[in-house]
């Protein structure tokens, strides 16, 4: 393990960012997410989480995927998209296990065949830096899903506390980043580590959440799930809003449209929420027609859909993100008591 002053820390940015683009948490406008480090920028490593999760780096909020050009019956299809491999790679800096965790349900769906070019390109560019949690919050409750927020998977896993960031590479992307810096940093934290890890580990226990009772969410219950009446009584004061869906790392729908410009016609796409209700609209109408229909669908596909064709993986990482920002106090955590009951023992 090794190990670099806190103090030290721009210096270790501007050196990744010599030769590779860094994305980090960044805070602007009171408010911290994830964007291009640069001198000058505040830095918020100790924000337990962004606003919006880091996906974005892989799957774009608002994104081009192709231009048309037309001239008659002549149609010119031009392809907008970087070929991140000629490019320089990037690093994305202070993943948290939670959010890290999210990435692997995006690959699951955008890296299954058909394989999604555009996110495949961006995964294939990065290096994942991750950063344990010594602070988790009473909104969290990542341990529910088997997520162990004191040793994050990543290339790197790091851990931070009042004096040193601590350093492990854990892949071959893990050890080319750790050559680049290496004369930045030096030997020693295990100590350190193992202390901060059984003490935010001790935390964790005590969450209000920790104790959330998931046995229920089964594919051979699928129906009495879906046909429970609480539904409807839970989803009553649903503003259908999307806040839960836009702040959710794991969220994967989207939209694509056709925008016609001075220069042609260009296709992109954008980030769109199951909790609106033109979702899916098609010619002859839509097949979820109520609030409810459609709240029951989100928590539906988190809960049971994605994990029954997934190996058990649930689309939830107990980011907490839906917990703190449902204006309705609406999040998955009420599903889960509600539907799943609470294990109080």
């Amino acid at each position: 393990m090794k190990k670099i002053a806190k103090a030290k820390l721009n210096e270790l940015y501007a050196k990744i960012s010599e030769s590779m683009g860094l994305f980090l948490p960044i805070k602007r406008a009171g408010e911290v997410n994830y964007a291009v480090w640069g001198e000058g920028k505040e830095v918020s490593l100790e924000t337990l989480k962004t606003v919006k999760s880091p996906k974005n780096a892989f799957f774009p909020d608002s994104e081009n995927l192709m231009k048309f050009k037309t001239e008659g019956k002549n149609i010119e299809i031009i392809d907008v998209r970087k070929d991140y491999k000629e490019e320089k790679p990037f690093v994305l800096f202070g993943v948290k296990a939670c959010d890290y965790k999210a990435i692997e349900v995006l690959d699951r769906v955008f890296l299954a065949d058909p394989v999604d070019s555009y996110y495949q390109a961006r995964r294939e560019a990065t290096t994942i830096v991750t950063l344990a949690c010594s602070k988790p919050e009473e909104s969290c409750f990542c341990k529910v899903f088997g997520i162990d927020a004191t040793a994050p998977c990543g290339d790197v896993t790091t851990w931070l506390d009042e004096n040193y960031l601590y350093w492990q590479a854990n892949t071959e992307k893990g050890e080319a980043l750790t050559a680049l810096v290496a004369d930045l940093l030096e030997e020693g934290g295990e100590e350190s580590v193992a202390t901060q890890q059984e003490a935010t580990k001790a935390i964790l226990e005590k969450l209000p959440f920790s104790a959330l009772d998931l046995s229920r969410f089964k594919p051979e219950n699928l129906n009495d799930l879906f046909n429970d009446p609480a539904w409807e009584e839970m989803s009553e004061a649903c503003l259908g809003c999307g806040t839960c869906t836009f702040v959710c790392p794991t969220c994967q729908c989207f939209d694509i449209r056709d925008f016609k410009t001075s220069e042609g016609v260009l296709r992109y796409r954008c980030w769109d929420s199951c909790m609106y209700s033109d979702f899916t609209l098609m010619a002859h109408g839509n097949s979820r027609t109520t609030q409810m229909q459609r709240f029951r669908q989100r928590f539906m596909h988190k809960l049971v859909y994605y994990p029954s064709q997934n190996d058990g993986l649930y689309s939830c990482v107990g980011c907490g993100r839906c917990v703190n920002k449902c204006p309705q106090h609406l999040n998955i955590v009420k599903v889960i008591k509600t539907l799943g009951g609470k294990n109080d023992d």
